[in-house]
This record gives C-alpha cells, structure tokens and sequence, in this order.
C-alpha cells in the first residue's frame, strides 16, 4: 500500500491514512463495528484516489488485489471494497447505502478534512495544484477559503455517527475561528 501511495501528496498521503485510522478506531470505540473491517477499510481507502489516477477512482480495484494477495477471504474484500468504493464526498448521492463500518471509516475521512489538519491540507492542496488560499477581487475562483463554504463547512451535517459529529463539531469551530482570524488579517472584516 505504501508503494502504490508513493507520491499521493496534497493532504492524500500515508499521512492522512494513518490519521484516519486513528480516528476510525477512535469513533469505532463508542459506535461499534467490526474493528478488523474498520482498519482494513481506513488503511485503504485512499490507495487508489482518483486524484492520482487520471480521474478515475481505484481504491476498490486495489483494495481488492492487495487483500486478494493476503489471502483474504472474499466476504471481507467485497465488504471493504464497497466501503473504499462509496466514502468518497465526491461520490454524493451515487454513493451506495454504507454498512457501520462504512460509515466509522467515512467519518473519520472526513474529519481528516476538518481543524487544524483540514486547514493545512486546505493550503498543501492549493499549493499543489496552484490554487490560491485567498483572492480578495475574484469571487468565482476556486480557493481554498472559497473550499471551506462549498465542502467543509458542509461535513458536520454530513457525519454518520455521534461520536463523529462531536469531533466535527470541535474541528469545525476551530476552522471558523481561524477564518475569521485570517479575514481580519487581511482587512475584509473589522
């Protein structure tokens, strides 16, 4: 896994998987779940991330292949491959209906978006694929404070759990602070 994710940079690196496993783990404590689906899901769910393949999602393929080659038993890959095929935001309302492990896996993706780690993911983003964080005179560009209102602010109401709609509570008040911050700074708000 490290070797197909060699590269994936822009907030989508073993760095973030490792960060949402953690987190999975976290929220799985309290909502439950098959820990071994949970960890197997979180430490895949990005392996093949259409960001880095041309556009085209492959995290399922490689889920597949990579637990395949483990000697997995096929209960377990088609169930983590359907978790790694459907947690994306990007899938929206495409997505299939998610088991609980699903869901634990796709509230700890997307708290991985969110607070201190979200806004640094934000900037790493931009820099990587030349977005700016902020543009005062271009209200159609995309940038990244521009991303916190189209997607980020949009998870907390998007969490499966409990215990991930605390922690995306938390994560988001800090962002929003931060904003504010940042917009004094830059002279848009008194």
């Amino acid at each position: 896994m490290r070797e197909r994710m060699d590269g994936q940079t822009a907030g989508h690196g073993m760095d973030h998987v490792l960060r949402v496993l953690a987190s999975a783990r976290a929220i799985q404590a309290e909502a439950g779940g098959d820990l071994a689906i949970i960890e197997l899901a979180a430490l895949l769910h990005d392996v093949g991330d259409a960001k880095f393949h041309d556009g085209v999602e492959r995290s399922a393929e490689f889920a597949r292949e990579i637990l395949s080659g483990l000697g997995a038993e096929d209960d377990l890959i088609e169930h983590v491959a359907h978790i790694v095929d459907n947690i994306s935001f990007r899938k929206g309302e495409s997505a299939k209906p998610l088991s609980l492990e699903g869901q634990v896996v796709q509230d700890a993706d997307r708290l991985d978006a969110l607070g201190a780690i979200g806004i640094v993911r934000t900037i790493e983003y931009g820099a990587a694929f030349g977005q700016p964080f902020y543009l005062a005179e271009a209200s159609d560009a995309k940038t990244g404070v521009g991303h916190f209102y189209e997607k980020l602010f949009k998870l907390k109401s998007l969490m499966n759990t409990d215990a991930g709609r605390r922690m995306a509570e938390d994560r988001e008040a800090f962002m929003q602070t931060f904003l504010d911050q940042f917009m004094r700074e830059s002279g848009e708000i008194a």
